[in-house]
C-alpha cells in the first residue's frame, strides 16, 4: 500500500509540472491570440432604407480591405463584422448591436438611421463602447461621451438648408412636408423652422404624416393651395419618391429642396429619375467632385460593386473608418485590449486639440470634434440633373 502511495505521488508531481509548463511556457509569458481589432456596423441591410446601411456596410468594408492591404495599423489588420436592424428603432436594433457583441466587436460605427442609434445609445454606454456614427444624425444618439458623428447634426442641417434657401433666393413661399413620427424628420423640421425665422423665410403651410404612409395627395393639395413655390423635404427617400410621382400626377411642379436622407432617389427600383430633376439637397458628399481623394474613392468603390456610384452614406463610412484607423495608430490600441480600454482612449482623443481628419466628406474642410460628439464640417449643396447628382 505505501509503495502505491509513493507512486500516486510521483504521478501527480509530474502532472503538476507538464501542466506549468503547457499553461505557462516554461519562463516565456502567455502569448496574446488575439490577431485583429474588430469593428462592428449595424444598419438597415433590408427593408425601405437598405439602400443606406448597404452602402455603409459596403463603403467601410472597401476601407477594412485597403487598410489591410497595405499592412493593418501598427501591423494588426481589422476585421468588419455587421448586423441587420431594419432600421428599427426599438428591439430590432438592440438586438443588432448584441450579435455584434457577440461577435467580438471592439468599435462600434454604427448605427446608420438616428432611430435604431437612439435605442442603443445608453446601452453602448453602460458598455462603454467607442461609437462612431456615420449617419444617425439626430442631435440626442451623442448625448452620451462615448458617441460621435461623422454627419451633420439634425439642427445644423435644418438651420444651413434655411440658410441656404435665403441666401441664394430660391424661393419666397416654401411648405414643408416632414414625418412627425420619425427622430430624423422631426428633428430636421424643428430647426428648419428656427431657421426660417432667422432667415425671414415664409413658411406659408406645414404638413406632417406618420411612418408607413403612401398616400400623400392631402399634404400635396394643401402645399399648392397655399402657393408654395418650394416644398421643403427633411425625409427619407422612399417617401420622397412617392411625394414627386404624386405631385406629378397633378401637375404641381414646385422647387423641392432636401437634406441627406433624400440620398437614394436615383437608385430606386422602377422610380423615374425624370421626376427628381431639379431636386436640390444639401450632403456632405458630391460623387462628382473633381478632387483626387473622392475620385479615388468613386473608381474603388464601382470597381468592387457593380459599377454603383457610392452615396454620401457610403462617403461617410469610408471616412468613420479611417477616422478610426488613424485613431487606433495615433494611440496605439492593440487587438487584445478590451472594448472599455479601447473607449477609454478614443473618446479622449478624438476630440483633442490638434486630432483632425482630412476626408471625402465635407466641403474640403477638415473634420474635427468637440466634447459634445458633433462634428464640425461644411456641407455642400448639389442638383439632380440628367439623373445624376451634380455639385452646386
Amino acid at each position: 500500500m505505501k509503495n502505491l502511495k509513493k507512486v500516486l505521488a510521483v504521478l501527480v508531481a509530474l502532472t503538476l509540472v507538464v501542466t506549468c509548463f503547457a499553461a505557462c511556457g516554461g519562463n516565456e509569458e502567455p502569448k496574446n491570440e488575439a490577431k485583429e481589432i474588430v469593428i462592428g456596423v449595424s444598419g438597415p441591410l433590408t427593408g425601405g432604407a437598405a439602400q443606406y446601411g448597404n452602402a455603409v456596410v459596403n463603403a467601410a468594408q472597401l476601407a477594412v480591405d485597403e487598410i489591410n492591404a497595405a499592412g493593418g495599423v501598427n501591423g494588426v489588420n481589422l476585421k468588419l463584422v455587421t448586423a441587420d436592424d431594419e432600421a428599427d428603432p426599438g428591439d430590432k436594433a438592440v438586438s443588432a448591436y448584441n450579435s455584434l457583441k457577440d461577435q467580438g466587436m471592439q468599435i462600434f460605427l454604427g448605427t446608420v438611421t438616428s432611430g435604431s442609434c437612439l435605442a442603443v445609445i445608453d446601452k453602448t454606454s453602460a458598455d462603454q463602447m467607442f461609437q462612431l456614427t456615420p449617419s444617425a444624425s439626430a442631435d440626442d444618439v451623442i448625448a452620451n461621451d462615448n458617441t460621435f458623428q461623422i454627419c451633420f447634426t439634425d439642427s445644423n442641417q435644418g438651420t444651413r438648408s434655411a440658410q441656404y434657401i435665403s441666401e441664394n433666393k430660391i424661393a419666397k413661399k416654401i411648405a414643408v412636408i416632414y414625418d412627425s413620427s420619425d427622430a430624423y424628420s422631426t428633428g430636421i423640421y424643428n430647426s428648419f423652422m428656427e431657421g426660417a425665422k432667422e432667415y425671414n423665410l415664409e413658411v406659408v403651410t406645414a404638413q406632417s404624416f406618420q411612418k408607413d404612409n403612401k398616400d400623400f395627395s392631402a399634404q400635396i393639395n394643401a402645399c399648392k393651395a397655399a402657393g408654395a413655390e418650394l416644398v421643403f423635404l427633411p425625409i427619407y427617400y422612399t417617401e420622397a419618391s412617392l411625394i414627386l410621382q404624386q405631385a406629378a400626377a397633378i401637375d404641381y411642379a414646385p422647387k423641392f429642396f432636401g437634406c441627406d436622407g433624400l440620398d437614394g432617389l436615383l437608385a430606386i427600383k422602377g422610380f423615374d429619375t425624370k421626376l427628381a430633376e431639379g431636386v436640390m439637397l444639401l450632403t456632405p458628399f458630391a460623387a462628382d467632385k473633381d478632387d483626387d481623394a473622392t475620385q479615388k474613392f468613386v473608381a474603388a468603390y464601382k470597381a468592387a460593386y457593380n459599377d454603383e456610384i457610392p452615396n454620401q452614406f457610403a462617403a461617410d463610412a469610408y471616412d468613420g473608418i479611417y477616422i478610426i484607423a488613424k485613431l487606433i495608430e495615433q494611440e496605439g490600441i492593440t487587438a487584445d485590449m478590451s472594448a472599455a480600454d479601447i473607449c477609454a482612449k478614443l473618446k479622449v482623443a478624438i476630440c483633442a486639440d490638434g486630432f483632425s481628419y482630412m476626408g471625402i466628406t465635407g466641403a474640403g474642410s477638415a473634420l474635427t470634434w468637440d466634447a459634445t460628439g458633433a462634428v464640425s464640417k461644411d456641407p455642400m449643396a448639389v442638383i439632380i440633373k440628367d439623373g445624376a447628382y451634380v455639385a452646386l
